[in-house]
C-alpha cells in the first residue's frame, strides 16, 4: 500500500516543532494577509516563515505555504511582491484556491508546486481532472464527500495526488465559504478574519412587536433567573413536516454549531484507496491539541500499513481533547452502532486537562510548570512523542522542596516523583489530569 503523508497544522514555530516531534510528515502554515488564519498566526514575516521552512527541511519533512484567500484587487496587487521572498526559501508547495492567483504564480514560477485548497470546493472527478490539466499537483478534496465518492475520484483521476481532512473543526457553510461573520461583525471569513458567529450561544430575550410588526426587546431582565432547559422543534413554513430539533440548556442554543470531524476509524480505508495525504485541521488550536492528534493519527496510519485491526482506544484518546462533539462528517451516512456512543450533541470539555509541562528532570523528580491545578491522589498521564504513561500522583513538593498536597494553577512550579518507564527525551512532553467519567 502507498504510505500516505500525515499533514499537521502549524500556527507557530512551537506548533511546528511539536507536530514534527509527534510524527507529522509535513506541516502547513500561511502568511496572515493571504491565508485564512489572521488570528493566532505567528508567521507574520519572512524571517519566521524562513525558520519554519528550514526546521521542516532539516528533518526531511515538507512545509506547505497556505495562500488560499478569496483576494480582492488590493491583495492581487501586492501578492507576487510579498510572495517572492518566501518562494526563494523553497516551500514544498503553495496551497491555493483562487484561479487568478494560481495563474500569476504559474506564470512567474512555473516549477513551483501548487496544491488546490479545500476552499476551491472540488467535489467530483471532472473538477479534479480539470485542475490536473492546469498543472496542479494535488487537490485537497471538499469535506462534503462520502468515502464512495472519494474512491471514485481516486479511480477516475489516478494521476492526481489527493488530500483528505481527517480531523478538526467543521464549518456550517460549504467548505468554509461563509458570509455570516462578515454580515454580523464585518469580519470576512474569506479573508481569514472569521469570528465564528455560528458557534456563539444565542439566548431568547423577552420581546414584543412594534407598530410595523418588527420584534423589539421588552426587558432583558425578564428572563433572569427563570431559565429552564427546553427542547424545541423548528419548522419552516414552506416545508411542513420538515421538523428540526433544537435544544437549549443553561449555556444557550447552538443551532448552527457543527460538531468536530474525527475520522481516525477511516484511516485504514483511506490508505487502501491510495490517498496521498491525511490532514489535521487546527492552526489556531493549542500545541497540546497538535501533539495529541498527530500522535494518534501517526499510530493509525502505521497500524493500517502494518495490516493491524483498528484500535478503538484511539477513539478514546481523542476524547481527551476538548471538542464540540465528534462526527464522521459526510464520510458515512449511518455509522455502525459501536461508533455511535462516541457522538454527543454539545460542547465537551474532554476527559483530560493539561496541568503542566516538564521543565527539568533530576534526582528522580520532574519539575512541572503548572498550567492548571492538580493534587496528590489525581490520576495523571505523561504524554510524550514516544508514548503515554499513566500514574497516580503520590507525592508533591514546591520549587523550594517543601511538601505540598496541591499545585494551585498557572504561574506555579512544583516537583513530582518521576513515574516508572519515563522516556529519556521529555521534549514536547505534557502532563495531563485524567478524568474518568
Amino acid at each position: 500500500m502507498h504510505k500516505p503523508e500525515l499533514l499537521a497544522p502549524a500556527g507557530t514555530l512551537d506548533h511546528l516543532t511539536t507536530a514534527l516531534a509527534y510524527g507529522a510528515d509535513a506541516v502547513y502554515a500561511g502568511q496572515p494577509r493571504y491565508s485564512l488564519r489572521v488570528r493566532n498566526n505567528s508567521f507574520r514575516d519572512v524571517t519566521a516563515l524562513s525558520e519554519g521552512i528550514e526546521l521542516a527541511h532539516s528533518q526531511g519533512k515538507s512545509f506547505y505555504l497556505v495562500s488560499n484567500i478569496a483576494p480582492h484587487n488590493s491583495k492581487v496587487r501586492s501578492y507576487l511582491r510579498d510572495l517572492e521572498p518566501i518562494i526563494e526559501r523553497r516551500p514544498d508547495a503553495l496551497i491555493m484556491s483562487d484561479p487568478g492567483l494560481i495563474m500569476l504564480v504559474r506564470e512567474r514560477w512555473p516549477d513551483q508546486a501548487i496544491h488546490l485548497s479545500v476552499q476551491a470546493n472540488a467535489v467530483n472527478w471532472a473538477t479534479v481532472e480539470f485542475w490536473r490539466r492546469q498543472g496542479i499537483r494535488r487537490v485537497i478534496l471538499s469535506r462534503e464527500l462520502a468515502l464512495e465518492e472519494i474512491r471514485e475520484i481516486r479511480q477516475q483521476v489516478p494521476g492526481m495526488e489527493l488530500e483528505v481532512f481527517v480531523h478538526g473543526a467543521l464549518c456550517m457553510a460549504y467548505s468554509g465559504r461563509c458570509l455570516l461573520s462578515g454580515y454580523m461583525n464585518h469580519r470576512d471569513a474569506n479573508q481569514g478574519a472569521c469570528t465564528n458567529a455560528c458557534r456563539w450561544n444565542y439566548k431568547p430575550v423577552a420581546h414584543d412587536q412594534d407598530q410595523t410588526g418588527d420584534l423589539i426587546a421588552t426587558s432583558r431582565d425578564d428572563t433572569v433567573g427563570q431559565f429552564e432547559p427546553r427542547e424545541m422543534l423548528l419548522e419552516e413554513p414552506n416545508r411542513p413536516g420538515g421538523l428540526i430539533p433544537a435544544y437549549e440548556d443553561e449555556h444557550g442554543t447552538y443551532i448552527m454549531n457543527s460538531k468536530d470531524l474525527r475520522a481516525v476509524q477511516h484511516v485504514s480505508e483511506l490508505v487502501k484507496m491510495g490517498i496521498h495525504s491525511l490532514k489535521i485541521e487546527g492552526r489556531t488550536k493549542s500545541t497540546y491539541y497538535v501533539a495529541r492528534t498527530t500522535g494518534v493519527y501517526r499510530r493509525a496510519i502505521d497500524d493500517a500499513l502494518a495490516g493491524k485491526p483498528f484500535d478503538m482506544a484511539m477513539m478514546d484518546e481523542l476524547e481527551a481533547l476538548s471538542n464540540r462533539g465528534y462526527t464522521e462528517g459526510f464520510l458515512r451516512r449511518h455509522p455502525p452502532k459501536e461508533y455511535q456512543t462516541y457522538e454527543q450533541g454539545s460542547s465537551f470539555a474532554g476527559t483530560q486537562q493539561v496541568v503542566g509541562t516538564i521543565t527539568d528532570r533530576s534526582g528522580g523528580w520532574l519539575t512541572i510548570d503548572v498550567k492548571n491545578q492538580f493534587r496528590v491522589g489525581d490520576t495523571l498521564e505523561l504524554l510524550t512523542p514516544s508514548g503515554r504513561t499513566e500514574f497516580l500522583a503520590q507525592q508533591m513538593e514546591t520549587a523550594r522542596g517543601e511538601a505540598t498536597e496541591r499545585a494551585p494553577g498557572s504561574g506555579h512550579v512544583v516537583r513530582i516523583p518521576q513515574p516508572d518507564n519515563t522516556p529519556a527525551d521529555l521534549a514536547h512532553a505534557y502532563l495531563t489530569r485524567v478524568d474518568y467519567r
